[in-house]
């Protein structure tokens, strides 16, 4: 007892202490507190180390794709100076854009513009200019009639071998030519905005993406109006209406798994069921998007489920003691206000879909389409398997329009949701 009692501090009024009283602060204390402590500020480290760590791979692999993505907006060009007026050739105003560029043909300016490239850059130049230019010159006149009395210099795009000499690939004949036109200005890397409005093609110099971006704007509609609503409907039934019973139990877990199938299985029920309904829309936006409906539908169901769970009893009950009937309960007050978390699960199933590509290609949207579709039933590829199948070239070109594409395609990721979050926003109420 005395040696207990000598351990505790004195009192400040210089009393005795308390007999049987164990002192507050050991040693054996001291030693756990500062190893509690230091085991929190390891893990305090380690998160921000994971966090530092998952920012710098986020902006390697941002800054990687963007500067291989520059190269993919731009293509070698070649400057050419034409004197249309010398051509000879007429064009009808009234005429729509493609049937004047024929009409130019059959008159002659592919002829007529080979010749002054090989006057003006010589027989090496002319050779290795793209086989296509001449349409470039074509749809300028179809655009404006007044340059057929015009001279100026046209940019037009050069061959594969050259653009690939150019960045110093392709044998050394090519870059010796390539670097002696460089030298006199008259090849240059330029920005290609067509780009943007053409469709696939076997040669990087031709290459657009627009009409993957079509096909994946079409796919995206489909899929957003088929499992929007069906997906919401469901999840106000099983919340708001459906019975406690063993059928809707099975329900339920199925739903659960379905959302964790892999995706290509979603692929494979399109291939044996749509296409077996539709047998002439293969590889149509249609299909595509009835697919990806599927696997998007289980994603809406869950988080509408959770969102209607998360509306107050209170606003129920309130709405019923006024005299609403159960369906007016249910989509004049719990569906404004779990609208929110709604959208938040139709973003993220939405972003998953436009991302997917297993699906689609069993579906035979990994087809080569040299034109934009004209509709839902056209043939049509999505960016997602159009950056696969670019991926796979050899071709120095072709690895820089996959990058281009990539961003492209996370810009069209960003835009939908942020158009996304902007409705889910708008629609948010407090209680």
């Amino acid at each position: 007892m005395s040696n207990v009692i000598a351990q505790n501090p004195a009192p400040a009024n210089g009393a005795a202490p308390e007999a049987g009283r164990t002192p507050t602060r050991t040693p054996a204390f001291e030693a756990r507190l500062k190893k509690r402590y230091a085991a929190e500020r390891r893990f305090k480290a380690a998160g921000l180390a994971a966090i530092l760590f998952s920012l710098a791979m986020l902006a390697f692999l941002l800054v990687s794709m963007t500067l291989n993505g520059i190269g993919g907006f731009q293509r070698a060009e070649l400057a050419v100076p034409l004197n249309l007026a010398e051509a000879g050739v007429s064009v009808d105003p009234s005429l729509p854009r493609e049937q004047a560029v024929q009409s130019m043909e059959m008159q002659g300016l592919p002829q007529f513009v080979a010749f002054q490239v090989e006057t003006a850059l010589g027989s090496g130049a002319a050779a290795e200019l793209n086989d296509q230019a001449w349409r470039e010159v074509a749809g300028a006149i179809a655009d404006d009639p007044a340059l057929m009395r015009q001279q100026q210099t046209y940019w037009l795009p050069a061959s594969a071998k050259l653009a690939a000499g150019l960045n110093g690939d392709g044998s050394p004949e090519m870059r010796a030519l390539a670097a002696q036109l460089k030298d006199r200005g008259v090849l240059a890397k330029r920005f290609d905005p067509g780009f943007l409005v053409r469709a696939d093609a076997t040669d990087p110099q031709k290459v657009g993406i627009w009409g993957a971006l079509k096909g994946s704007i079409l796919t995206m509609a489909v899929t957003l109006l088929l499992a929007f609503p069906v997906g919401v409907l469901a999840a106000l039934y099983l919340e708001e209406f459906a019975p406690r019973n063993r059928w809707t139990d099975v329900i339920e877990v199925s739903i659960n798994n379905l959302a964790a199938v892999p995706s290509i299985i979603f692929g494979l029920l399109g291939l044996a069921v749509f296409l077996w309904l539709f047998p002439n829309y293969r590889s149509a936006p249609l299909i595509g998007g009835m697919t990806l409906a599927l696997m998007t539908m289980p994603v809406i169901v869950i988080s509408g489920r959770n969102a209607i769970k998360a509306v107050p009893p209170s606003i129920r009950d309130g709405a019923l003691a006024v005299g609403a009937s159960p369906v007016q309960v249910v989509f004049h007050h719990v569906l404004p206000l779990a609208l929110p978390g709604i959208l938040t699960g139709t973003i993220i199933g939405m972003a998953r879909a436009l991302g997917e590509t297993a699906p689609l290609l069993m579906i035979g949207m990994r087809a080569f389409v040299a034109a934009p579709p004209d509709g839902l039933t056209s043939p049509a590829t999505v960016l997602p398997v159009q950056i696969f199948l670019w991926s796979d070239e050899i071709s120095r070109g072709f690895v820089e329009r996959t990058s281009a594409a990539i961003i492209v395609l996370l810009l069209f990721l960003l835009l939908m949701n942020g158009l996304a979050i902007y409705l889910r926003n708008r629609f948010e109420k407090s209680w």
